[in-house]
């Protein structure tokens, strides 16, 4: 039995669902950890395409159990508006099942999320105003509303009696709509009942699964950088994307976590503010945008690209335990000459060399990225399915990431569906290939 973690290496948008999605075929389990519907995570199958939101992606497989673990943070409505466009493409999401511990995100949290940006304007941190921010707020401050609490109406009337005041001070100082208590009723009412047959002991079934030697993925939303420990604080996300958080989001020891894989793309992107020392603003950003089609999937705005950085891989390959790397969207260098690797800093006030990634932001203004040029394909390679068969350069560029990070790269994806795949060395669960 091997029970995996997937994660995001980089700031999120690395093609997660993609590995999630390819690896989910053998997994008897699929856990969803972390994060809300500020994530996006895209499944390119056939000539379907799936956006999903909060739920796992190994919902595209029939018979698998996939869990919306207790470390995520729940909009019912978004939630729902996904399990009826799974129905309305022919998916049969019976066997979704939805923690009784995990956060619900309410109208009054996404409000105090587009004030907050609003607030701290040139200093925003640039978050998708979805709410996830304010609603772990109140879940470490522990006057969060839970799922299982919209099914004890006397337990979320006393629990509104407590929070919703201290909203309403807030948003009306600043001028903004207040909430009466019976409209946050009424909105829980409206999706409670539908979501019920969904909301399960996950913590029993996850038990069940480990007991009878079941493999299972644990799915990540965003990316280490992202994390709220040890991403590019305060520029972060309001959870814990890291491999770690699979233990804390699902109830999962972590000594039952045997592997660890980060998913990275062949250069490095964006969304929102904060430190990004290879971003390109030129023609050659412009160019992986275009080709790489960066525009996020919750959002819809354009991600910041910029060149492969290795010493963002080093550290996130620490801060997770990292056993082996999915590299992403090579594909995207297929017509360009020349591709960067960042091997490390180079402080522009006294020439100090940053080899290990420098965890206070406020010092990276000073930092410039120290570039070694790999020579380009120019070959379409979308169609590769073999290491051996990829040009020369592209192996060399490989192994460079390897050499550099220092983590094993053992699968390569060579465009956005599922079999455009190349599976260098099976890194976990049964032999997908066989």
């Amino acid at each position: 039995m091997t029970n995996v973690v997937i994660v995001g290496g980089q700031w999120g948008d690395e093609g997660k669902a993609k590995v999630i999605d390819l690896l989910s075929e053998k997994a008897d389990v699929v856990i969803r950890y972390q994060g809300g519907c500020n994530a996006g995570h895209t499944v390119v199958t056939g000539d379907q395409t799936y956006k999903f939101h909060l739920i796992p992606s190994g919902i595209l497989y029939p018979g698998k159990i996939c869990i919306i673990g207790n470390g995520t943070v729940i909009n019912p409505q978004v939630l729902l508006g996904e399990i009826e466009g799974l129905k309305e493409k022919g998916i049969d999401a019976s066997n979704l099942c939805i923690s009784p511990l995990a956060h619900v995100t309410l109208p009054y949290h996404i409000a105090l999320d587009e004030l907050s940006e609003e607030f701290l304007q040139s200093s925003k941190i640039g978050t998708t105003k979805r709410g996830i921010g304010p609603t772990y707020v109140d879940k470490i401050g522990r006057t969060g509303i839970r799922i299982e609490d919209l099914y004890e109406q006397e337990a979320l009337e006393s629990k509104l009696d407590i929070i919703l005041p201290q909203k309403n001070v807030i948003l009306k100082h600043y001028g903004k709509k207040t909430f009466e208590k019976q409209e946050i009723i009424d909105f829980c009412g409206k999706y409670s009942q539908k979501l019920k047959p969904y909301v399960k002991d996950t913590t029993e079934i996850i038990y069940n699964a480990l007991k009878n030697g079941k493999e299972i993925l644990f799915e990540g939303a965003q990316g280490a950088m992202l994390d709220i420990d040890h991403g590019t604080y305060p520029y972060v996300t309001s959870s814990n994307p890291i491999a770690a958080g699979a233990s804390t989001g699902s109830g999962v020891g972590f000594t039952n976590i045997q592997k660890a894989i980060g998913v990275f793309k062949a250069y490095v992107t964006r969304v929102g503010e904060g430190p990004f020392l290879t971003e390109l603003n030129g023609l050659e950003g412009e160019k992986i945008q275009q080709v790489g089609k960066e525009f996020g999937t919750t959002t819809g705005r354009k991600r910041r690209c910029g060149w492969f950085d290795a010493v963002v891989t080093r550290y996130s390959a620490m801060v997770n335990g990292l056993t082996g790397i999915a590299l992403t969207k090579i594909d995207v260098f297929d017509n360009f000459d020349e591709i960067k690797i960042c091997t490390a800093y180079k402080d522009s006030r006294d020439g100090k060399i940053y080899e290990n990634y420098p965890t206070n932001t406020h010092v990276h203004k000073y930092l410039e990225p120290v570039y070694e040029v790999m020579p380009g394909w120019n070959k379409d390679i979308s169609g590769i399915r073999e290491f051996g068969e990829l040009p020369e350069n592209a192996r060399e560029f490989i192994r460079k990431i390897e050499s550099v990070s220092g983590i094993p790269i053992e699968i390569i994806s060579v465009g956005p569906r599922r079999e455009q795949t190349i599976i260098r060395e099976l890194p976990v669960l049964t032999d997908i290939s066989s």
